[in-house]
């Protein structure tokens, strides 16, 4: 590896752009950097599966626009991302044979773009995001940098793999049950999920799949500035969050105050936890009280409502029947059994068996769950504090398909996310911190969930505790 992309591995997405900025470095440069990275180091951990190299030069040597990303790297995640004039997979192997071109960006996409970001590929994702590891059939598994013999979390792990391993600073991820946190956590990066509303799905895709889109990261400068440049409805958006007071990149270092901040270090369903992860929590929470806030056991009586979570199946495969209708559409042809891995294939299935009433009972259920789960923050609470994983990142293979019981690895799921997916229910804004390692050396995050729309208390407090533990200094073992 070159001096310069070795030393511009570790530099954050903000550092960087403040190179171009003031003319130390072209984009062109940056580029390069990022390339000769991954050329390097994908070859152990398999998290860059589209390389668009040759456009990346194209457009850092264009006119690009005069964002607040101007000329730095980027990597899109292959789910639901179009990018107009590429391929997109989204982990399927039917897509990935096929591979149709995008007609169109994204309106998130489209929103990178305007940030000054060069999109130098994709990276991996499980099929249709669906389980909380990456390991598709269609791409092979992606590998954690701080451990190749584990995942790096799911559905963004080849985002975090990518970010994580220093190919880029910055990159594209989404989370519909937990899938930014998650390899954030597993990763060691900073991962926030926003709240439902805060950054437009369209034009093809609306709120009502309870999924959010933003990135995963090193920094939390880095996750407010983007935050900044991509936040706001898109046209024919209903569900919007409202604005932010003043910029998010001003929420870093400001003084968060004296918050009353609630701890759950277990199971809320009673089911087991690492004592890593709760021992993470429980490390999180005597950082806080040492900076001065109240930190005591609570949570939402709600999280404990197992009902809901038998309610929330018929949404779950209903959203994957109608991903296969999308799929369909763009295929041209039906799906057979043999396109799809067994584990989706069989959602599907169930949800050709969900009546209309079933659905909008599910969806009546998570009106209920929102409004339960959120009066707690009404009540009186600033944050709730809990691990983001109900264990350290799992062995590669452990979410493995089985064609005998296809639901084998979402039941292993279950317990592995145990305090994520309540919140895209809920459409809270939460985040993963980096603040833990364990005795493998493996990360292992904590979550801060706020009340809907604010992501400034979180970054404030994010930042606080960034300052107060640094976590930018530790490196992977890979490279």
């Amino acid at each position: 590896m070159s001096s310069f992309a070795d030393e511009t591995r570790w530099l954050d997405a903000t550092a960087q752009a403040d190179l171009v900025r003031t003319g130390q470095v072209t984009p062109t440069e940056l580029v390069e950097a990022a390339v000769e990275r991954i050329e390097a180091l994908d070859g152990a951990l398999n998290a860059v599966t589209m390389r668009w190299f040759d456009h990346a030069r194209q457009v850092a040597a264009g006119p690009l626009p005069d964002g607040p990303f101007r000329g730095v790297p980027f990597l899109l995640k292959d789910l639901w991302s179009h990018y107009e004039g590429q391929t997109l997979s989204n982990g399927n192997q039917a897509l990935k044979d096929a591979a149709p071109v995008s007609a169109a960006d994204t309106t998130l996409v489209g929103r990178f773009k305007a940030a000054g970001l060069v999109t130098a590929g994709r990276t991996n994702s499980p099929e249709f995001g669906s389980l909380p590891t990456t390991e598709p059939t269609a791409w092979g598994p992606t590998r954690n940098p701080w451990g190749t013999g584990h995942s790096p979390g799911g559905s963004s792990g080849g985002s975090a793999a990518a970010v994580a391993a220093g190919m880029v600073p910055i990159a594209h991820a989404s989370d519909g049950g937990g899938s930014i946190r998650i390899p954030a956590s597993c990763c060691g990066l900073v991962g926030l999920k926003p709240s439902q509303g805060r950054i437009s799905l369209g034009p093809f895709r609306d709120e009502s799949n309870l999924g959010v889109e933003l990135c995963v990261s090193r920094t939390v400068r880095d996750t407010a500035a983007l935050l900044d440049a991509v936040h706001g409805p898109g046209v024919g958006d209903t569900m919007i969050a409202p604005p932010p007071l003043r910029p998010y990149a001003e929420e870093v270092g400001a003084d968060p105050g004296r918050l009353r901040i609630g701890l759950l270090d277990h199971h809320p369903f009673g089911g087991p936890v690492h004592e890593d992860c709760a021992a993470a929590a429980r490390h999180a929470a005597g950082l806080l009280e040492s900076l001065g806030h109240d930190v005591e056991e609570g949570y939402p009586d709600a999280l404990r409502n197992q009902e809901f979570a038998r309610r929330f199946s018929a949404m779950w495969s209903t959203n994957m029947g109608v991903s296969f209708a999308r799929i369909e559409a763009q295929l041209g042809r039906p799906l057979q059994p043999g396109d799809v891995e067994p584990v989706n294939w069989v959602q599907a299935e169930f949800a050709r068996n969900v009546s209309g009433v079933d659905y909008a009972l599910g969806l009546a259920a998570n009106v209920e769950f929102r409004r339960a789960v959120q009066q707690w923050w009404a009540d009186g609470w600033d944050l709730l504090l809990t691990p983001t994983l109900g264990e350290p990142p799992t062995p590669i293979g452990a979410f493995a398909n089985d064609p005998e019981h296809p639901m084998a690895p979402m039941v292993r799921a279950a317990s592995y996310v145990a305090f994520t997916p309540a919140f895209n229910s809920s459409g809270q804004p939460a985040i993963n911190l980096p603040l833990y390692w364990n005795a493998d050396g493996l990360p292992v995050g904590i979550q801060l969930v706020a009340a809907y729309g604010r992501e400034d208390v979180l970054l404030r407090v994010a930042a606080q505790l960034e300052a107060a533990q640094p976590w930018a200094g530790r490196r992977p073992s890979v490279g």
